[in-house]
């Protein structure tokens, strides 16, 4: 009996050692055979991948179930509605209803892209208006595209940002998304621009008729390709807090 039990014994620890040898290939050690090409410069590498990693985000408590929020809410109620509009309302009169509010949102951008002092790209916007509320009647059509005159994008964050001001902490806003404390308040300024230039008396109806604010809020979830959770990643956060801060400053930059 003492014989076999011994026997035993040896055949699981020689099975051990075996397990633990490398494969072949390589990935039980994977960093075996790690060379570094002695040319490139390993502190700069380290550097850029500290600065991925620290997003000034001292409320990310919060943040997270903010993010956890907007998931479900995204999940149970955006994207059923937004199913819903897609499948009673022909593809045409979608397409309508997009230019009509993205013909209501050149008149910040007009006013943002001024203020920073871009000639050209005012000058650009101001003619997307001027064909769009015209021959588009009102923005239902865009011919503007079709002439050369893409969509700009200016807000009074980005605004700010071209002055100098810094960005802030990062936030999640219910429902909104990713911004910042800069982006937050430039969202506000915004708002408060477009109700009292009243584009088409088209925010002051809104006001007094909140089912066309839920239209342009399906609306723009409907033309914003994002889902949550389309990373596939346990890092979605992150990389989202990533990825809206660098592209903030690319905006700026522009």
């Amino acid at each position: 009996m003492a014989k076999k039990a011994l026997l035993i014994a040896l055949l699981l620890s020689s099975r051990l050692v075996l397990a633990q040898e490398p494969d072949a290939d390589g990935f039980t050690q994977p960093l075996k055979d790690l060379k570094f090409n002695p040319g490139l410069d390993q502190r700069e590498f380290e550097r850029s991948t500290l600065d991925a990693l620290t997003v000034y985000d001292p409320f990310e408590s919060w943040n997270r179930r903010i993010y956890h929020f907007n998931y479900r809410f995204d999940e149970w109620v955006f994207l059923p509605v937004v199913r819903g509009y897609r499948y009673v309302t022909p593809g045409f009169v979608r397409s309508g209803v997009s230019n009509f509010f993205s013909n209501l949102g050149d008149v910040p951008n007009l006013l943002n892209s001024a203020l920073q002092l871009k000639g050209q790209r005012s000058m650009q916007i101001t003619g997307r208006l001027l064909l769009n509320t015209t021959l588009g009647v009102a923005g239902l059509w865009d011919p503007a595209t079709r002439m050369g005159l893409p969509k700009q994008s200016e807000d009074f964050g980005q605004t700010l940002g071209y002055y100098g001001v810094s960005e802030g902490p990062y936030l999640m806003l219910p429902i909104l998304g990713p911004s910042n404390l800069r982006d937050t308040g430039g969202l506000v300024v915004d708002y408060a621009a477009d109700y009292q230039i009243n584009f088409l008396n088209v925010p002051e109806v809104s006001s007094s008729h909140p089912e066309i604010t839920a239209l342009r809020a399906v609306d723009k979830r409907h033309t914003t390709g994002f889902r949550y959770g389309q990373l596939n990643s346990p890092f979605e956060y992150e990389k989202i807090r990533y990825v809206y801060t660098e592209s903030r400053k690319l905006q700026i930059a522009q």
